[in-house]
C-alpha cells in the first residue's frame, strides 16, 4: 500500500475525517515575539480561545456526537487545566503541541528536545495524559522530529504536507510514526487570524466554506483524510461556529463518512498497512 493508495477506511467508509483543533490559547502569540507578554489586547485573542472558543467547540461537537482531537502546549496545559479537562471529560483526544507553542529551530536540537519534553512532561502531571500524537507548532519541523517522536513512544504525527493519505515514517531504516498529512487550505488561521504585528485580510464564511467543501469533495473522491484544522480563538468566534456547524451537518449528509481522533486513524492505517504487508497477525 502506498501513500498514493485510496484507503479502505473503518465501516466502508470512502473518506476519514479528523476534526482538529490547535488550542494554543496565548501561546500562539507568545512564540511569535515574548514581548506580547506586555501586551494583553493581543494576547486577549488567545484567552478568548479559552474562555469562550472551546466551551463553544464543545457544545458542538456534542450535538452532532463527533469525535475530535485536541493538541495543545503544555504551557496552556498548565494555564487553563480546567478547560484541558473539559476536553477530556467530553471524550476528545488530547494531543502534543509542543510547550510554548515554540516554533523549531533546526539548528539547535537540544533546545528542540527540551520543549518536546516540556510539552510531554506538562500534560502528564496537569491532566494525566501520556499523548499518541503530535502536531508541530505551526508546522514548523526539522530532521530531528521523527526521531523525537520515536524516541518518546508517540504513534502518529500531523505536521506534514506531502500527502492526502497517512504514511509511515521511518528513522534510520526503522519504522516510526504514522502520518496523518495535512494542509493550509484547510486550516482557518491563513484565513481568519489577524494581529496589528502581522495585518492580514480576514475573509467571509463563504470563502472558507468554498473551500471546505470544495477540498473534501475531492478527498472524498480520492478515498484520502480530510483532516480540518482549526483553532479556538479563530473557529470559536460566533459567525465561525456558525461556519462549522453548517459544514458538520453538510458532510453529515455523506453515507460514506468517517469521523475519527487522531490515535483511531494511525491505528485504522496500521491495520491495513499489515494487511497490505500480508502480516496482520493471526486472530
Amino acid at each position: 500500500m502506498t501513500p498514493t493508495d485510496p484507503v479502505s477506511w473503518p465501516h466502508g467508509a470512502r473518506v476519514a475525517v479528523m476534526l482538529g483543533f490547535d488550542f494554543d490559547a496565548e501561546t500562539l502569540w507568545l512564540s511569535r515575539d515574548p514581548a506580547l507578554a506586555h501586551r494583553p489586547g493581543t494576547l486577549s485573542q488567545g484567552l478568548y480561545g479559552a474562555k469562550v472558543g472551546v466551551p463553544r467547540i464543545l457544545e458542538t461537537l456534542a450535538d452532532f456526537e463527533l469525535p475530535a482531537t485536541f493538541f495543545v502546549p503544555g504551557r496552556v496545559a498548565e494555564t487553563h487545566t480546567a478547560r484541558v479537562e473539559d476536553i477530556l471529560a467530553a471524550g476528545h483526544e488530547v494531543g502534543h503541541h509542543g510547550y510554548l507553542h515554540e516554533w523549531i529551530d533546526p539548528s539547535q536540537p537540544e533546545r528542540e528536545e527540551e520543549a518536546f519534553v516540556d510539552g510531554l512532561e506538562a500534560l502528564k502531571k496537569t491532566v494525566g495524559v501520556t499523548p499518541r500524537g503530535f502536531r508541530s507548532p505551526a508546522w514548523e519541523t526539522s530532521r530531528s522530529m521523527i526521531g523525537l517522536l520515536r524516541k518518546h513512544g508517540l504513534s502518529y504525527d500531523s505536521s506534514m504536507m506531502d500527502q492526502i493519505t497517512p504514511y509511515r515514517h521511518y528513522f534510520d531504516g526503522e519504522p516510526g510514526p504514522v502520518e496523518l498529512p495535512v494542509h493550509w487550505s484547510v486550516d482557518d488561521a491563513p484565513f481568519t487570524m489577524f494581529s496589528i504585528q502581522t495585518p492580514r485580510t480576514q475573509v467571509s464564511n463563504e470563502h472558507l466554506w468554498d473551500l471546505w467543501t470544495a477540498e473534501f469533495e475531492e478527498t472524498r473522491r480520492w478515498g484520502g483524510l480530510f483532516n480540518l484544522t482549526m483553532h479556538p480563538q479563530f473557529t470559536g468566534r460566533p459567525a465561525r461556529i456558525a461556519l462549522l456547524r453548517r459544514f458538520l451537518q453538510w458532510v453529515r449528509g455523506f453515507d460514506d463518512v468517517w469521523f475519527a481522533r487522531g490515535a483511531e486513524i494511525a491505528d485504522a492505517w496500521t491495520v491495513l498497512e499489515a494487511k497490505a504487508a500480508g502480516t496482520e497477525p493471526h486472530r
